[in-house]
Protein backbone atom coordinates (compact mmCIF):
# COMPACT_ATOMS: atom_id res chain seq x y z
CA UNK A 1 0.00 0.00 0.00
CA UNK A 2 1.11 3.56 -0.67
CA UNK A 3 1.35 6.13 2.07
CA UNK A 4 0.01 9.62 1.56
CA UNK A 5 0.83 12.81 3.39
CA UNK A 6 -2.78 13.91 2.97
CA UNK A 7 -5.92 12.13 4.26
CA UNK A 8 -7.15 11.48 0.72
CA UNK A 9 -5.46 10.85 -2.63
CA UNK A 10 -6.49 13.19 -5.43
CA UNK A 11 -7.54 10.28 -7.69
CA UNK A 12 -8.62 6.67 -7.27
CA UNK A 13 -8.22 3.74 -9.65
CA UNK A 14 -11.34 1.89 -10.78
CA UNK A 15 -11.59 -1.81 -11.59
CA UNK A 16 -11.35 -1.58 -15.38
CA UNK A 17 -8.02 -3.36 -15.52
CA UNK A 18 -9.33 -6.56 -17.11
CA UNK A 19 -11.32 -4.68 -19.77
CA UNK A 20 -8.46 -4.41 -22.27
CA UNK A 21 -9.82 -5.34 -25.68
CA UNK A 22 -13.57 -5.13 -25.11
CA UNK A 23 -14.02 -1.54 -23.91
CA UNK A 24 -15.73 -0.34 -27.08
CA UNK A 25 -18.13 -3.28 -27.02
CA UNK A 26 -18.99 -2.52 -23.41
CA UNK A 27 -19.38 1.17 -24.24
CA UNK A 28 -21.90 0.40 -27.00
CA UNK A 29 -23.83 -1.87 -24.61
CA UNK A 30 -23.71 0.75 -21.84
CA UNK A 31 -24.88 3.54 -24.15
CA UNK A 32 -27.72 1.39 -25.50
CA UNK A 33 -28.86 0.47 -21.99
CA UNK A 34 -28.69 4.08 -20.81
CA UNK A 35 -30.74 5.29 -23.79
CA UNK A 36 -33.31 2.56 -23.06
CA UNK A 37 -33.50 3.70 -19.44
CA UNK A 38 -34.00 7.32 -20.50
CA UNK A 39 -36.68 6.40 -23.05
CA UNK A 40 -38.64 3.99 -20.84
CA UNK A 41 -38.59 6.10 -17.67
CA UNK A 42 -39.24 9.42 -19.40
CA UNK A 43 -42.21 7.83 -21.21
CA UNK A 44 -43.83 6.75 -17.94
CA UNK A 45 -43.02 10.03 -16.18
CA UNK A 46 -44.37 12.22 -18.99
CA UNK A 47 -47.48 10.05 -19.30
CA UNK A 48 -48.31 10.35 -15.59
CA UNK A 49 -47.53 14.08 -15.50
CA UNK A 50 -49.51 15.01 -18.62
CA UNK A 51 -52.68 13.02 -17.91
CA UNK A 52 -54.71 14.30 -14.97
CA UNK A 53 -56.64 11.04 -14.75
CA UNK A 54 -53.37 9.43 -13.59
CA UNK A 55 -52.81 11.94 -10.80
CA UNK A 56 -53.59 9.34 -8.16
CA UNK A 57 -51.27 8.01 -5.42
CA UNK A 58 -50.57 4.68 -7.13
CA UNK A 59 -49.44 6.31 -10.38
CA UNK A 60 -47.59 9.09 -8.57
CA UNK A 61 -45.55 6.47 -6.70
CA UNK A 62 -44.74 4.75 -10.00
CA UNK A 63 -43.67 8.11 -11.43
CA UNK A 64 -41.42 8.76 -8.42
CA UNK A 65 -39.91 5.30 -8.81
CA UNK A 66 -39.02 6.15 -12.42
CA UNK A 67 -37.58 9.52 -11.41
CA UNK A 68 -35.41 7.73 -8.86
CA UNK A 69 -34.30 5.28 -11.54
CA UNK A 70 -33.19 8.15 -13.78
CA UNK A 71 -31.34 9.72 -10.87
CA UNK A 72 -29.44 6.54 -9.99
CA UNK A 73 -28.55 5.54 -13.54
CA UNK A 74 -27.41 9.09 -14.39
CA UNK A 75 -24.96 8.91 -11.49
CA UNK A 76 -23.41 5.82 -13.09
CA UNK A 77 -23.67 5.68 -16.90
CA UNK A 78 -22.13 9.04 -17.98
CA UNK A 79 -19.05 8.37 -15.86
CA UNK A 80 -18.89 4.77 -17.11
CA UNK A 81 -19.07 5.86 -20.75
CA UNK A 82 -16.25 8.38 -20.29
CA UNK A 83 -14.10 5.71 -18.62
CA UNK A 84 -14.76 3.19 -21.39
CA UNK A 85 -14.48 5.44 -24.44
CA UNK A 86 -11.38 7.35 -23.33
CA UNK A 87 -9.74 4.38 -21.58
CA UNK A 88 -9.61 6.24 -18.28
CA UNK A 89 -9.27 4.01 -15.23
CA UNK A 90 -9.27 6.76 -12.61
CA UNK A 91 -11.80 9.00 -10.90
CA UNK A 92 -11.21 12.03 -8.71
CA UNK A 93 -11.75 11.58 -4.99
CA UNK A 94 -14.47 14.25 -4.98
CA UNK A 95 -16.12 12.62 -7.99
CA UNK A 96 -15.98 9.26 -6.26
CA UNK A 97 -17.60 10.59 -3.08
CA UNK A 98 -20.29 12.31 -5.15
CA UNK A 99 -21.02 9.07 -6.99
CA UNK A 100 -21.18 7.18 -3.69
CA UNK A 101 -23.72 9.66 -2.34
CA UNK A 102 -25.91 9.56 -5.45
CA UNK A 103 -25.89 5.78 -5.86
CA UNK A 104 -26.55 5.08 -2.19
CA UNK A 105 -29.39 7.61 -1.94
CA UNK A 106 -30.84 6.08 -5.10
CA UNK A 107 -30.72 2.55 -3.69
CA UNK A 108 -32.10 3.66 -0.32
CA UNK A 109 -34.95 5.62 -1.90
CA UNK A 110 -35.78 2.64 -4.12
CA UNK A 111 -36.49 0.48 -1.10
CA UNK A 112 -38.41 3.14 0.85
CA UNK A 113 -40.60 3.93 -2.17
CA UNK A 114 -41.32 0.23 -2.74
CA UNK A 115 -42.37 -0.02 0.92
CA UNK A 116 -44.69 2.97 0.52
CA UNK A 117 -46.17 1.36 -2.60
CA UNK A 118 -46.85 -1.86 -0.66
CA UNK A 119 -48.71 0.17 1.97
CA UNK A 120 -50.69 1.90 -0.78
CA UNK A 121 -51.72 -1.48 -2.24
CA UNK A 122 -52.66 -2.72 1.24
CA UNK A 123 -54.94 0.27 1.88
CA UNK A 124 -56.47 0.07 -1.61
CA UNK A 125 -57.31 -3.65 -1.42
CA UNK A 126 -57.99 -4.15 2.29
CA UNK A 127 -59.69 -0.80 3.02
CA UNK A 128 -61.18 0.30 -0.32
CA UNK A 129 -63.94 2.43 1.22
CA UNK A 130 -61.43 4.44 3.24
CA UNK A 131 -58.75 4.60 0.56
CA UNK A 132 -59.43 8.15 -0.63
CA UNK A 133 -59.38 9.45 2.95
CA UNK A 134 -56.27 7.55 4.05
CA UNK A 135 -54.27 7.91 0.83
CA UNK A 136 -55.04 11.44 -0.30
CA UNK A 137 -52.63 13.35 -2.52
CA UNK A 138 -51.38 15.20 0.56
CA UNK A 139 -50.73 11.92 2.37
CA UNK A 140 -48.98 10.53 -0.70
CA UNK A 141 -46.74 13.61 -0.90
CA UNK A 142 -45.83 13.27 2.78
CA UNK A 143 -44.98 9.59 2.31
CA UNK A 144 -42.78 10.36 -0.70
CA UNK A 145 -40.92 13.14 1.14
CA UNK A 146 -40.47 10.90 4.19
CA UNK A 147 -39.15 8.08 2.00
CA UNK A 148 -36.61 10.38 0.37
CA UNK A 149 -35.57 12.10 3.60
CA UNK A 150 -34.97 8.84 5.46
CA UNK A 151 -32.59 7.58 2.77
CA UNK A 152 -30.87 10.98 2.40
CA UNK A 153 -30.24 11.36 6.14
CA UNK A 154 -28.88 7.82 6.54
CA UNK A 155 -26.56 8.11 3.53
CA UNK A 156 -25.39 11.59 4.56
CA UNK A 157 -24.25 10.28 7.94
CA UNK A 158 -22.45 7.39 6.24
CA UNK A 159 -20.64 9.78 3.88
CA UNK A 160 -19.56 12.09 6.73
CA UNK A 161 -18.07 9.10 8.56
CA UNK A 162 -16.35 7.87 5.39
CA UNK A 163 -14.68 11.14 4.33
CA UNK A 164 -13.08 11.39 7.78
CA UNK A 165 -11.05 8.25 7.07
CA UNK A 166 -7.49 8.63 5.76
CA UNK A 167 -6.87 6.41 2.74
CA UNK A 168 -3.68 4.38 2.26
CA UNK A 169 -4.72 2.62 -0.94
CA UNK A 170 -6.34 3.88 -4.12
CA UNK A 171 -7.59 0.79 -5.97
CA UNK A 172 -11.37 0.23 -6.07
CA UNK A 173 -12.46 -3.26 -7.11
CA UNK A 174 -15.64 -2.11 -8.84
CA UNK A 175 -16.10 -0.04 -11.99
CA UNK A 176 -17.89 2.59 -9.91
CA UNK A 177 -17.58 3.96 -6.38
CA UNK A 178 -19.61 2.79 -3.42
CA UNK A 179 -19.23 3.44 0.29
CA UNK A 180 -17.74 0.08 1.22
CA UNK A 181 -15.16 0.36 -1.57
CA UNK A 182 -13.94 3.63 -0.04
CA UNK A 183 -13.99 2.38 3.55
CA UNK A 184 -11.86 -0.66 2.73
CA UNK A 185 -9.10 1.64 1.40
CA UNK A 186 -8.58 3.21 4.81
CA UNK A 187 -5.37 2.64 6.77
CA UNK A 188 -7.07 3.00 10.18
CA UNK A 189 -9.54 0.83 12.05
CA UNK A 190 -12.93 0.95 10.30
CA UNK A 191 -14.90 -1.15 12.76
CA UNK A 192 -17.21 1.73 13.65
CA UNK A 193 -17.93 2.46 9.98
CA UNK A 194 -18.63 -1.22 9.30
CA UNK A 195 -20.93 -1.60 12.30
CA UNK A 196 -22.76 1.64 11.54
CA UNK A 197 -23.08 0.66 7.89
CA UNK A 198 -24.65 -2.68 8.75
CA UNK A 199 -26.84 -1.04 11.42
CA UNK A 200 -28.21 1.55 9.00
CA UNK A 201 -28.64 -1.09 6.30
CA UNK A 202 -30.82 -3.18 8.64
CA UNK A 203 -34.05 -1.20 8.00
CA UNK A 204 -33.56 -1.59 4.25
CA UNK A 205 -32.84 -5.34 4.26
CA UNK A 206 -34.97 -6.46 7.22
CA UNK A 207 -37.58 -4.00 8.50
CA UNK A 208 -38.88 -2.77 5.15
CA UNK A 209 -39.08 -6.25 3.57
CA UNK A 210 -40.96 -7.39 6.69
CA UNK A 211 -43.42 -4.50 6.33
CA UNK A 212 -43.90 -5.39 2.67
CA UNK A 213 -44.47 -9.07 3.53
CA UNK A 214 -46.99 -8.13 6.23
CA UNK A 215 -48.84 -5.91 3.75
CA UNK A 216 -49.09 -8.74 1.24
CA UNK A 217 -50.17 -11.24 3.88
CA UNK A 218 -53.12 -8.96 4.64
CA UNK A 219 -53.78 -8.54 0.92
CA UNK A 220 -53.74 -12.32 0.46
CA UNK A 221 -56.20 -12.80 3.31
CA UNK A 222 -58.55 -10.26 1.79
CA UNK A 223 -58.29 -11.85 -1.66
CA UNK A 224 -59.09 -15.32 -0.29
CA UNK A 225 -62.37 -14.00 1.11
CA UNK A 226 -63.26 -12.04 -2.03
CA UNK A 227 -64.72 -12.82 -5.43
CA UNK A 228 -62.79 -14.19 -8.38
CA UNK A 229 -62.97 -10.87 -10.23
CA UNK A 230 -61.63 -9.02 -7.19
CA UNK A 231 -58.72 -11.49 -6.90
CA UNK A 232 -57.89 -11.05 -10.58
CA UNK A 233 -57.84 -7.26 -10.26
CA UNK A 234 -55.72 -7.40 -7.10
CA UNK A 235 -53.29 -9.76 -8.80
CA UNK A 236 -53.02 -7.43 -11.79
CA UNK A 237 -52.06 -4.44 -9.63
CA UNK A 238 -49.78 -6.33 -7.22
CA UNK A 239 -47.79 -8.53 -9.62
CA UNK A 240 -45.58 -5.71 -11.03
CA UNK A 241 -44.80 -4.56 -7.51
CA UNK A 242 -43.86 -8.07 -6.37
CA UNK A 243 -41.57 -8.54 -9.39
CA UNK A 244 -39.84 -5.25 -8.63
CA UNK A 245 -39.38 -6.07 -4.96
CA UNK A 246 -38.03 -9.58 -5.65
CA UNK A 247 -35.49 -8.30 -8.16
CA UNK A 248 -34.37 -5.41 -5.98
CA UNK A 249 -34.10 -7.48 -2.79
CA UNK A 250 -31.94 -10.08 -4.54
CA UNK A 251 -29.58 -7.41 -5.86
CA UNK A 252 -29.26 -5.52 -2.59
CA UNK A 253 -28.53 -8.72 -0.66
CA UNK A 254 -25.72 -9.51 -3.10
CA UNK A 255 -24.27 -6.03 -2.67
CA UNK A 256 -24.48 -5.90 1.11
CA UNK A 257 -23.47 -9.46 1.95
CA UNK A 258 -21.62 -11.35 -0.78
CA UNK A 259 -19.63 -8.44 -2.22
CA UNK A 260 -18.77 -7.10 1.24
CA UNK A 261 -17.33 -10.34 2.60
CA UNK A 262 -15.99 -12.29 -0.39
CA UNK A 263 -15.53 -9.76 -3.21
CA UNK A 264 -12.58 -11.49 -4.92
CA UNK A 265 -13.90 -15.06 -4.85
CA UNK A 266 -15.82 -14.61 -8.11
CA UNK A 267 -14.54 -14.19 -11.70
CA UNK A 268 -14.13 -10.59 -12.86
CA UNK A 269 -16.97 -10.78 -15.40
CA UNK A 270 -19.43 -12.13 -12.81
CA UNK A 271 -18.40 -9.51 -10.26
CA UNK A 272 -18.81 -6.75 -12.81
CA UNK A 273 -22.26 -7.92 -13.93
CA UNK A 274 -23.56 -8.52 -10.40
CA UNK A 275 -22.19 -5.25 -9.06
CA UNK A 276 -24.05 -3.13 -11.66
CA UNK A 277 -27.36 -5.00 -11.51
CA UNK A 278 -28.61 -2.83 -8.67
CA UNK A 279 -28.13 0.27 -10.82
CA UNK A 280 -29.06 -1.15 -14.23
CA UNK A 281 -31.91 -3.65 -13.81
CA UNK A 282 -34.46 -1.69 -11.69
CA UNK A 283 -34.46 1.43 -13.93
CA UNK A 284 -35.13 -0.82 -16.94
CA UNK A 285 -37.53 -3.23 -15.26
CA UNK A 286 -39.69 -0.72 -13.39
CA UNK A 287 -41.06 1.27 -16.37
CA UNK A 288 -41.43 -1.92 -18.41
CA UNK A 289 -43.49 -3.86 -15.90
CA UNK A 290 -45.58 -0.87 -14.85
CA UNK A 291 -45.91 0.63 -18.32
CA UNK A 292 -46.76 -2.68 -20.00
CA UNK A 293 -48.60 -4.48 -17.21
CA UNK A 294 -50.84 -1.65 -16.04
CA UNK A 295 -53.53 -1.02 -18.63
CA UNK A 296 -54.12 2.62 -17.70
CA UNK A 297 -50.47 3.62 -18.14
CA UNK A 298 -49.98 1.44 -21.23
CA UNK A 299 -52.98 2.98 -22.95
CA UNK A 300 -51.89 6.54 -22.14
CA UNK A 301 -48.33 5.88 -23.36
CA UNK A 302 -49.69 4.60 -26.69
CA UNK A 303 -51.96 7.63 -26.90
CA UNK A 304 -49.09 10.00 -26.09
CA UNK A 305 -46.80 8.65 -28.81
CA UNK A 306 -49.69 8.45 -31.28
CA UNK A 307 -50.35 12.18 -30.80
CA UNK A 308 -46.65 12.99 -31.29
CA UNK A 309 -46.54 11.02 -34.53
Amino acid sequence: MENYSYPHPSTLSLGFGEMTYSRYIYSVIALSVYLMILLFNCSVISTVVLHKCLHEPMYIFICILCVNGLYGSSAFFPSLLVNLLFKIDIISYIGCVTQVYCIHTYSGCEMTILTVMAYDRYVCICNPLRYNNIMSLTSAAKLVVSAWMFAVIVVSIQIVLTIRLPLCDRVILKIYCDNWSLVRLSCVDTTFNNVFGLFTAAPFITLMPILIICSYIQILRTCVKSSKDFRAKALQTCTPHLITITNYTFNIFFELLIYRFIPTKFPFELRMVMSVQLIVIPPILNPLIYGLKMREIRGRIVQLYHLKS
